[in-house]
């Protein structure tokens, strides 16, 4: 089903269905049953409208394939020729005016499809941006969304008119019927195309052009003079490559600009406070006044990071990537930068040890500031016990031999109960189908276990009841009624966030705006809206946890509770060699990998500093009575040191915070690179062909 972008079996059957109708519409039009012909298309317009609404991303890939609305459309428009001509209900007049407004309609979406096209295009600023004060530029509204999307609804209103028209006479033996439909559904086109003309005159009048559009950001940026800059250029998926470091390029004392190099980045980052630019053109960005700029931070290795490398005004920093020992956490591209920065002792290994070029002393430790609010596992004493301690299984993989299932089994078997929380990797099962099959069998465990858990925990107080303890029967049946209506009021609670939430995303993102909308009408941020959007996730991850009980598993999937909020309800992960268990090693709770076929315990952790503190688990999960052993006894916790040694390895010392450190390697950097500018000022360099007299005198 994903190779076709539907995403449920409804979809599934509703594409069957759509297809069915398709294929019963031609065969009705051979074989002039109009009564099938008529009710195929009804059937088929209902398909249609639940598709549109259900699976988009079928109705996308459909487009794609040439196969999309219009096609459709048009192909039940020569169906309803050939059915008149073949059921000579209209006679030659009648036919002949059905094809002249069935021509006129068609030729109208046409024109419809070229309007929207030509507006949308010409409503593209060379820079979009978010949070920066461009109202001088008198940038125009957008035309309404009814006039401009839903194509494939509208293509259906018009059919379904021809077809009751049709009906009617069939009915009735009066071609007028299935005209005057027809006539109908081409007038509303033609009403569309005529609406949206000013629109496009406005566009063309008013919308500024590139020369403007960059006078006004140089203006802005003259204004602000922004000292650090955080550069990102990719594909809409990696967007979270940039979207962690918001929060602390965001804290940094001094003005801070983001930069994107792709329209579809600025739908997907997050909310934030700081200012935005969108630029996707080398030429536009190289006009740019970024003269105060003195820091530029990349997140990503990209072609593109080039255009902005060759200022040589800034210092330009690579943010390496997650510390989890891969090797593909080094690239030999890291040596254009001026700075490499690591979170840990780790990272500047990785570098050096690699050989690729990054000098130790351009390597700058500075932690890992996403990780600064995790709640971390008291360093005095022993934490409490909880009665059913909570495991977080958080694989990062999508592979099919990944040990997924027998860990889990284990976990649901384990002699003394455990929550299991899993959480699989967001594209889990995209590339591949044993690995989609086998999360399917993992959350069918689960949920077989809670229903397990649920008829046992009845099953418990019936036996406290028959065993003659009925007092105490009745005690434990009122504290699971009044914790039940906790849980169902904490249940309550959390929809009505989640509505609220919604609310606020819907004002923040403005789903009614476009891109020269937005640019305009964000000239700065709604500190109080964020603060809100933040307080209200808060609350909703409290009211999600506390709306299970707190014996029962759950299934994450997506991005909400978020990975960080299953690392606070955790006592104990289980996941791969990855970047995940590598941020939960800052709680400083237990963790546990599996081993590698091929590798011993030994060689396993000799390789992977992060395997140093982590219990191991065996093929098949063996292994799994000792890994949860220091759940129920933390005095059996034999890797409590070790975990606390691995983090300041990975990570870096606890103190200062990893958010101060990066603030400093960000002020250190700027110092030095004013120093150079103003010795550069002092001492420019010669001209072209100076100093080559010498050499031909």
């Amino acid at each position: 089903m994903n190779r076709l972008g539907i995403e449920s079996p409804r979809g599934l059957v509703a594409f069957a269905a759509l297809t069915g109708c398709l294929v019963t519409t031609a065969v009705a039009a051979l074989t002039d049953a109009g009564g099938l012909f008529v009710a195929a298309g009804l059937a088929g317009c209902g398909c249609e409208l639940l598709l549109h609404r259900t699976e988009p991303g079928l109705m996308s890939r459909l487009g794609r394939l040439h196969m999309g609305a219009t096609s459709r459309f048009e192909f039940r428009c020569v169906l309803l020729l050939l059915l008149l001509g073949r059921l000579h209900v209209t006679g030659p007049v009648g036919l002949a005016a059905a094809m002249t407004l069935v021509l006129c309609l068609q030729a109208g979406q046409a024109l419809h499809a070229a309007l929207t096209t030509l507006i949308r295009r010409r409503r593209r600023l060379a820079v979009a941006a978010r949070n920066i004060d461009l109202r001088r530029l008198d940038i125009s509204d957008r035309p309404p969304r009814r006039l401009t999307e839903w194509p494939g609804q509208r293509m259906l209103v018009y059919e379904l008119s021809a077809l009751l028209g049709l009906a009617a006479s069939l009915a009735t033996g009066d071609a007028r019927w299935v005209v005057a439909a027809l006539a109908l559904a081409a007038g509303a086109c033609l009403i569309t195309v005529v609406a949206l003309v000013p629109y496009l005159v406005r566009t063309v009048r008013r919308l500024p052009g590139t020369a403007q559009v960059l006078a006004e950001v140089n203006a802005w940026l003259v204004r602000r003079r922004p000292r650090t800059v955080l550069y990102f250029s990719g594909p809409r998926d990696r967007a979270h490559q940039v979207t962690q470091w918001l929060g602390a390029v965001a804290a940094l004392p001094t003005p801070s600009l983001v930069i994107l190099r792709e329209r579809e980045l600025l739908a997907a980052l997050e909310p934030t406070p700081l200012p935005v630019l969108c630029v996707p053109s080398a030429a536009h960005l190289a006009q740019l006044d970024l003269s105060g700029v003195r820091v530029a931070l990349y997140p990503a290795n990209t072609g593109w990071n080039i255009h902005l490398l060759r200022v040589p005004t800034m210092q330009h920093v690579f943010l390496a990537p997650g510390d989890d020992d891969r090797a593909a956490a080094v690239d030999p591209y890291s040596k254009v930068y001026d700075q490499v920065w690591v979170a840990g002792e780790a990272g500047r290994r990785r570098h050096v040890q690699a050989a690729v070029g990054v000098e130790d002393a351009d390597i700058v430790e500075i932690g890992r500031p996403q990780l600064d609010g995790l709640r971390v596992a008291g360093t005095g004493g022993h934490a409490p016990v909880p009665e059913i301690p909570t495991v977080l299984y958080a694989p990062a993989g999508d592979e099919p031999g990944a040990p997924g299932e027998p860990i889990v089994r284990a976990l649901l078997d384990s002699e003394r109960p455990v929550r299991v929380v899993y959480r699989p990797h967001p594209p889990t099962g995209r590339r591949s189908p044993e690995a989609r099959a086998a999360h399917r069998r993992i959350v069918a465990l689960i949920h077989a276990a809670n229903e397990r858990r649920a008829a046992d925990l009845i099953g418990d107080v019936g036996d406290v009841g028959e065993a003659g303890n009925v007092g105490e029967a009745d005690d434990i049946g009122e504290d699971s009624e009044n914790a039940e209506a906790l849980r169902t009021e904490a249940a309550r609670r959390r929809a009505e966030l989640a509505k609220r939430i919604a609310a606020l995303d819907a004002r923040l993102r403005r789903a009614d705006a476009d891109e020269a909308m937005l640019t305009r009408d964000h000239a700065a941020p709604d500190a109080a809206l964020l603060t809100e959007a933040e307080a209200l996730r808060r609350q909703w991850h409290q009211a999600h946890w506390a709306a299970s009980p707190p014996w029962l598993h759950q299934v994450i999937e997506g991005d909400a509770p978020t990975l960080h909020s299953c690392f606070d309800q955790a006592d104990l992960l289980i996941g791969d060699l990855c970047g995940v268990v590598g941020d939960f090693l800052a709680t400083l709770k237990p963790y546990a990998l599996t081993t590698p076929a091929g590798l011993t315990e030994e060689e396993f952790r000799r390789q992977n500093p992060l395997a140093r503190a982590a219990y191991l688990l065996g093929p098949g999960a063996s292994g799994m009575d000792d890994v949860l052993r220091p759940l129920f006894d933390p005095s059996l916790d034999e890797l409590r040191t070790a975990r606390h040694e691995v983090k300041e390895f990975l990570l870096g010392p606890a103190t200062p915070p990893s958010t101060q450190r990066f603030t400093d390697a960000v002020d250190a950097l700027a110092e030095k690179g004013e120093t150079i500018v103003r010795l550069r000022d002092l001492h420019p360099a010669p001209p072209p062909g100076a100093g080559h007299w010498s050499v031909t005198r």
